[in-house]
């Protein structure tokens, strides 16, 4: 009995986002929990999480400090070497006082691996969890290859071989672990990045938060390069310059792109149109997206963009909501009918087009936001991914 145990005795290590307010990372541990797993996550503070270490649904939260946000390429480097000694670190400190049969990296970045090769000595298996392609990533922020992407592509090869199993979060990506990275096909498990309708539900409507417009248009997500927010800012100009004053946009998110957007609004004079209201609680985006009668997403046309899964997509959908982003081959898989898809090759334009037809259709928003709540709640939910969530972690502990 405590051989079966210690065998379910996991760590989870996130550094790109703190828990429970990660929602991938955190349905994970309180799924694995709720399997009889016992779980403990190693995550960064953030200003929601400032606790060393919280007990929270029984999951044990480990958190450790982390530099400022810098920008560039060097910022990075640096953001992600302390996040390493940290990690390695705690996890020495979990192992000791808690124990571990498995530890679960999820990136990015690619480098987590390191943490586990240690332990893997004693025993340890290790699982990635593959969120965000890096070598593609760096090309969507910086649009060059060179040293650093190399360096990238090599850290992900070498995670791929330091891993006795794969989850990844679609066929795309199921694909490159097996093509790129070498990895059996028995190994790499789907597990999809579906929201928990059960807690992420529509609520009643705020009129005040239209800021007294007849449409509003929400996004949620990150504040960075490869989102593509200049593209949204340069939509909501060209919808005020046709003489629609009723449409208005509300972006919700943090990032280091933000100071820079909000300076472009003002520059633009879009202040009576555009707004971000920077990192909020869950209660405050709720509020937002279930009074938007359309959702976004303009992530920049780009390679990762395309063979990746957005979760705000997903939730989005759980919400009702009718969507327009770019034509992307994983954001048409996932959104289905619940979308109207703007040509990538003629990106404002078309983006513009789309979404003003939607303004002025209201039967047709129904009926896709309908058609996408439909496909999470019979398809798409976080419930249909624990399965294989399950099937991974066996595979690799058996």
């Amino acid at each position: 009995m405590k051989k079966q145990e210690m065998k379910r005795k996991l760590l989870i290590i996130v550094e790109n986002a703190s828990v429970p307010s990660d929602p991938r990372v955190w349905n994970e541990a309180s799924s694995l929990r709720e399997r009889g797993y016992e779980v403990s996550v190693l995550c960064p503070k953030s200003k929601e999480n400032l606790a060393t270490y919280e007990h929270l649904e029984g999951v044990h939260i480990y958190r450790h400090p982390m530099p400022a946000d810098r920008k560039g390429v060097f910022g990075y480097v640096t953001e992600y070497s302390a996040a390493l000694l940290y990690e390695f670190i705690f996890a020495i400190w979990i192992y000791l006082r808690r124990g571990f049969d498995l530890i679960q990296g999820c990136n990015p970045p690619d480098n987590i691996f390191l943490v586990a090769l240690p332990f893997k000595l004693l025993g340890v298996r290790y699982i990635f969890d593959h969120h965000d392609v890096c070598p593609e990533l760096y090309v969507a922020k910086y649009n060059k290859i060179d040293f650093f992407y190399k360096t990238l592509s090599w850290f992900e090869r070498l995670t791929y071989r330091s891993s006795d199993v794969v989850i990844v979060t679609n066929n795309s990506y199921k694909d490159i672990a097996i093509a790129r990275g070498g990895v059996r096909p028995e190994n790499v498990f789907v597990v999809r990045n579906g929201p928990d309708p059960t807690r992420f539900k529509a609520r009643q409507p705020r009129e005040e938060l239209k800021y007294g417009k007849r449409i509003l248009v929400g996004y949620v997500g990150s504040m960075d390069v490869q989102e593509g927010l200049d593209i949204l800012i340069e939509v909501a100009m060209r919808i005020k310059s046709l003489g629609r004053n009723d449409v208005h946009f509300t972006c919700v998110g943090g990032g280091p792109s933000l100071p820079s957007l909000r300076a472009m609004v003002q520059q633009m004079g879009l202040e009576d149109t555009v707004n971000f209201t920077g990192r909020v609680s869950e209660d405050e985006l709720l509020d937002v997206l279930s009074t938007a009668d359309i959702c976004v997403n303009p992530d920049r046309p780009c390679e990762m963009n395309d063979i990746s899964t957005m979760i705000k997509i997903m939730e989005y959908m759980s919400l009702g909501k009718p969507i327009v982003q770019f034509d992307f081959k994983e954001g048409r898989f996932s959104a289905g009918e619940s979308s109207l898809y703007a040509d990538p090759k003629n990106m404002v334009a078309d983006f513009v087009n789309k979404l003003l037809w939607l303004c002025d259709h209201p039967e047709v928003r129904r009926q896709m936001g309908e058609f996408g709540r439909t496909r999470i709640e019979k398809e798409l939910a976080w419930e249909f991914s624990i399965e294989n969530l399950v099937a991974a972690y066996e595979r690799a502990l058996s």
